[in-house]
């Protein structure tokens, strides 16, 4: 970061600084120099090495062209400069530096190549090779190869696959409806006219029959037929048939649809 400087004419980094003066935007004349240096000077000194040498070279770099640029102006004579004429060699500084740099980097490959070169010249490699008797053969591939067993390996290859089949004898496959829970609760619960549901399920034996009877005794219910009452939580549902006081028709395709219940 560069460093800031802070006068009267102008404040902000200095890097800036000499750009204005460079382009004519900033008078050099009306610039005090002395003020910016006591400064940096004192700040210097106060901050205990804070500031890395890239801002201390480039603060006395500055100084040095502002300088030199300010006594070129105060001092009078035949042969003024032009200011522009004054950064002349700047850009050349600029390419030399770069190029400068380029070889560095140049030097550095080369000396990695030479550091390789030089680890490498301490292997030998093997000059003699295998004895005549260690000569390497290629195998015969067609050895034991015979008419006959080609024959068989082409009929073996295009002999027609069984196709395979999943036994699922042993998969027992529970085909419940609730369409036909729910017809067989429409002969039932007439004779019943009031029962509860466990009375219902008492004599089913699998989880499945009594979870489609549940939801057969629900399509019953949002069809009218019967009212379901439950005295206490988690106590006996209580079924009580209405069929006779309902004008909702059931037919056959409605029972068809309610194998499609999804609550």
């Amino acid at each position: 970061m560069p460093y800031v400087v802070s006068a009267p004419a102008f404040e902000g980094p200095i890097d800036l600084l000499l750009h204005l003066v460079t382009s004519h935007e900033l008078d050099i004349l009306e610039l005090p120099l002395s003020p910016i240096v006591d400064a940096f000077v004192a700040e210097v000194a106060a901050s205990e090495g804070r500031y890395p040498m890239a801002v201390l070279s480039e603060f006395l770099l500055v100084a040095a062209i502002l300088v030199e640029l300010k006594s070129q102006r105060l001092l009078p004579g035949p042969d003024e400069v032009d200011p522009d004429d004054e950064l002349i060699g700047w850009d050349e500084r600029d390419l030399l530096l770069a190029r400068l740099l380029e070889c560095r980097a140049y030097a550095a490959v080369a000396d990695a190549f030479v550091a390789m070169a030089e680890t490498e010249a301490r292997s030998f490699p093997r000059l003699s090779g295998l004895d005549d008797g260690f000569v390497a053969q290629a195998p015969d591939l067609l050895a034991g190869v015979t008419p006959e067993r080609l024959a068989r390996a082409y009929l073996a290859a295009t002999a027609e696959r069984p196709v395979p089949v999943v036994d699922l004898s042993h998969v027992t496959v529970d085909a419940v409806s609730v369409s036909e829970a729910v017809a067989s609760l429409l002969g039932d619960l007439p004779r019943r006219r009031s029962t509860s549901f466990r009375d219902l399920t008492g004599h089913l034996t699998r989880r499945i029959d009594v979870i489609v009877h549940f939801l057969a005794v629900l399509e019953l219910c949002k069809m009218g037929k019967v009212s379901l009452g439950q005295g206490q939580t988690f106590g006996d549902l209580e079924v009580v048939w209405l069929g006779e006081r309902t004008l909702v028709a059931v037919g056959p395709e409605s029972l068809d649809d309610i194998d499609d219940y999804d609550g």
